[in-house]
């Protein structure tokens, strides 16, 4: 079972979740998000927290208050942690958490230590947790369908990115074109205008083939005259 809460601290409110066990724990590392960001109290044991990063929000950039809500939660999920002041709470992008099949449960590593920050809680703020606690809701969740249909939506969303580029280019290259032909002097003239040419050459034409056709006459005539004379 996971474990969901709303933090209320942005507009619009954050998803955080976290396993319910150690064992659904190791279910959320395996199946996690690349838009998710992995909390947890430093050097004591505690729970993993996870917050969904809302649209355009960066791992590194999490505002102050909801860094505060998810350290207090985190906090509060650890037996040793929440009886202690002064915590630390550690976090890093989920695909920065490596996992080693030697590993017991529920333990994980770094692939880049320096790609994890740290967030200071004094104490415990019962104001923040019992809010928290209000939007608790507790499902079944299925990891691999879930997986799936997140991959499903980011294909589609890419899918439309590259379409949308593709268009644009589309219409970059047509008025480029047209700017093009605009420029081209054989292009001034209204269709009218060159059809209008062309019947008249067609003319030209005809009427030249008409005139060398009289001339060549003319010339058949010029012969049969000399030859009258000459009998």
């Amino acid at each position: 079972m996971v474990l969901f809460y709303t933090s209320t601290t942005i507009d619009p409110p954050a998803t955080i979740y976290m396993g319910r066990d150690k064992v659904e724990n190791e279910d959320l590392i395996k199946y996690g998000d690349d838009e998710d960001v992995w909390f947890h109290v430093d050097k004591l044991s505690s729970a993993h927290v996870y917050l969904r990063l809302p649209a355009g929000m960066k791992w590194d950039s999490i505002p102050t208050k909801l860094l505060d809500d998810l350290g207090q939660l985190t906090k509060a999920n650890s037996i040793e942690g929440n009886r202690k002041n002064n915590q630390t709470i550690i976090y890093t992008p989920w695909r920065n958490i490596k996992k080693q099949g030697d590993m017991a449960i529920g333990t994980v590593m770094f692939h880049n230590d320096q790609v994890v920050r740290r967030h200071h809680i004094a104490q415990r703020d019962n104001a923040i947790v019992n809010r928290l606690n209000k939007t608790k809701r507790e499902e079944k969740v299925d990891h691999e369908a879930v997986r799936q249909e997140r991959e499903k939506e980011r294909n589609k969303v890419k899918r439309d990115a590259a379409n949308k580029l593709k268009n644009s280019e589309l219409e970059e290259k047509r008025k480029r074109l047209a700017e093009k032909e605009a420029a081209d002097y054989s292009n001034v003239y209204s269709q009218e205008a060159i059809e209008e040419e062309r019947e008249r050459k067609e003319r030209e034409k005809a009427q030249k083939q008409q005139s060398n056709g009289k001339e060549g006459e003319e010339e058949e005539d010029d012969g049969m005259d000399s030859d009258d004379s000459f009998m």
